[in-house]
Parts: structure tokens; C-alpha cells; sequence
């Protein structure tokens, strides 16, 4: 007889749901604590843990880091020769351990004890433990079962773990006030980094910018059309407030009705109502916004919506890997 493998797959799934349910319901202001003593904080939030609660320790540490907050990993092993001089005056440290007697974590409970300006975290499942009596600031993790015959093997207890880490991450984000803007700023490389990308990231500007008088004729504007070469002309008047925009599609329509339009000005066949974006607006966003109006070029404006300070191109945008 063949195993049902999607079945067994399923179970495990509602097992661990069930677990994530009980840690729902446990998260209370031991919990609000702990995060203000994230944000209070003046120098690092470092993390340690051992086995797989190091592993997920140390995927906490990095969700941290990337949304602004100093945060590193030290190894609890490795502390008991050396790198306990890791961990300084002011800092706040985050043990997880499901028991909260590993051995390993008893020589940085034990230095942490003697030296007062460093708060101690522990997230356990045991209140009886070394850990959970030690620490300034203490999270009881719900007791789980564990998925898989025996109730042995760390499945529910270790996805507990890492969602209590992705609990904390999120909730700073919401105190802090954490923008897409600065998430960019930790990740500007990677395909992470390009979705990241803004419109001002890649944008033409300063003199790249196929600008016109609004009272100039066809003829001359032509010119400047050809040697900039971006399809497009952004029309300003005496002011240097943008009135209007001016594309090949435009020229081809114009000169479809008449032959002799060289005299014309192009304030009179100029499109008055350019789409225009913001620079700080993401550029897949843009390129979004591009598709459904079926262009292929946009004024980009601050917060002078008067004023163009960049155009930007499809191109620009799909030559970025932006999709």
C-alpha cells in the first residue's frame, strides 16, 4: 500500500498551525517588553541560541538588521572561549532555548548576571529553567506538540521560534515607523534591491531632460526633438513650470492633418495633461502605472508639482530588471 504523502504533509501542516494558535494567544506584555526594550535600546541587540534555535537566532538577528536596528549572532559555543567580549555595556542579548538549560548558554548567563547595564532576554519553553529565572525580561513559549510520531522531532516548537522572532521584527517596524524607502537603503543590491529601485534611482535629469519653450515653433523644437533622442519634449513657459508635453506619436498625428506645420507652436498642439510620477515612488510602480496608461515616457515631479526635475523611461526601467 502506498503512503499518502500529501496527507502526511497536511497533518504536519495543522500541527504546527495548532502551535502557531497557542503562541497567538500567549502573546501578552511580557511580550510588549521585550520589544520596547529593542527600541529603547542604544547600542546592539545580539542574539545567541544553540542548535536549531541558534540557527533561527541568528535569522532574527538578520531580519533585525535589515530593517535598521544593530543586531548580530554570536555563537553560544564559541562565547565560552573568547567572544563573550562581544557583548558590551548597554547592549540587550536574546537567548532562545526551548529547554533554557543548555550548557553552552550557562557561561553567557553567567557573565551577563555580573554585568548589570546588559538586560537579559530569554525566550524558553520551560519556566523552571536556568534561563527563564535568570533573565531581566523573560517570553514563555507555549508548550507544542511536536509534529511527527513520538512528539520528539523540533517541528512546531522551532516554527514557534521563528515566528515569535518575525513578531518582534514587525512590530518595531510599526513603532518605528520603518518605510519601504529606508528598507531599500540595507538592500541595494540583488533582485531585492532593484524592486527597491525609485523613479529618481533611474530617471534622466539635469541636462538629459529634452526641455523646451512652450512658444517655440515645430520646426526648432524638431531639432532638439532628434539630437536628445528620448521620443519625447517637455514644454515649460517663462517660468520654467511644465505646461505640456510633446511625444513622436504627437508629430505623426500633426503632420498627418497638414504638410506645412513647421510654423506652428507648440504650446498649440502640445498635450496639456502630461501623466506624471514621483520620485520617490517605486519604479515598478511606475511601470505599472505606464502599462495602463500605454505610455512610454513620464514627467517626474516632487513636491513642486509645477516644476518637471526628471523624465523617465520605460527603458530605464526595463533595462534595471524591473518587471
Amino acid at each position: 500500500m502506498k503512503n499518502n504523502f500529501s496527507l502526511i504533509g497536511k497533518d504536519v501542516i495543522q500541527t504546527e498551525i495548532n502551535a502557531l494558535m497557542k503562541l497567538k494567544k500567549s502573546l501578552n506584555k511580557d511580550f510588549d517588553k521585550i520589544v520596547n526594550s529593542i527600541l529603547k535600546c542604544k547600542s546592539k541587540v545580539i542574539f545567541s541560541g544553540v542548535g536549531k534555535s541558534g540557527i533561527i537566532s541568528k535569522k532574527i538577528s538578520s531580519t533585525l538588521s535589515s530593517l535598521g536596528i544593530p543586531s548580530f549572532y554570536v555563537d553560544a559555543g564559541s562565547c565560552s572561549h573568547g567572544d563573550l567580549g562581544m557583548i558590551s555595556s548597554g547592549d540587550v542579548l536574546i537567548l532562545i532555548s526551548h529547554s533554557g538549560e543548555s550548557s553552552e548558554l550557562k557561561n553567557i548567563v553567567q557573565y551577563v548576571k555580573r554585568n548589570k547595564n546588559i538586560t537579559l532576554i530569554g525566550v524558553t519553553s520551560k519556566k523552571n529553567s536556568l534561563l527563564y529565572k535568570s533573565s531581566n525580561l523573560k517570553f514563555l513559549l507555549p508548550a507544542v506538540t511536536e509534529a511527527g510520531p513520538g512528539n520528539y522531532i523540533p517541528t512546531s516548537s522551532t516554527t514557534s521560534q521563528i515566528v515569535f522572532g518575525d513578531c518582534l521584527a514587525i512590530s518595531t517596524i510599526k513603532q518605528r515607523k520603518f518605510s519601504k524607502l529606508k528598507f531599500r537603503i540595507f538592500h541595494p543590491a540583488g533582485s531585492l534591491g532593484s524592486k527597491l529601485k525609485t523613479v529618481g534611482d533611474l530617471m534622466y535629469k539635469g541636462k538629459n531632460i529634452p526641455f523646451i519653450n512652450e512658444n517655440l515653433k515645430i520646426k526648432a523644437a524638431l531639432k532638439v526633438f532628434n539630437k536628445k533622442n528620448l521620443g519625447v519634449l517637455i514644454a515649460r513657459n517663462n517660468k520654467g513650470n511644465t505646461t505640456g508635453i510633446i511625444s513622436d506619436g504627437d508629430f505623426k498625428r500633426i503632420s498627418s492633418k497638414s504638410e506645412n506645420i513647421g510654423n506652428l507652436l507648440i504650446k498649440k498642439v502640445m498635450n496639456k495633461n502630461p501623466i506624471v510620477v514621483d520620485e520617490n515612488m517605486f519604479a515598478a510602480e511606475a511601470l505599472s502605472l505606464m502599462n495602463s496608461k500605454k505610455i512610454t515616457v513620464a514627467c517626474v515631479f516632487n513636491k513642486n508639482k509645477k516644476k518637471t526635475i526628471g523624465l523617465i523611461h520605460m527603458h530605464n526601467i526595463l533595462e534595471a530588471n524591473i518587471v
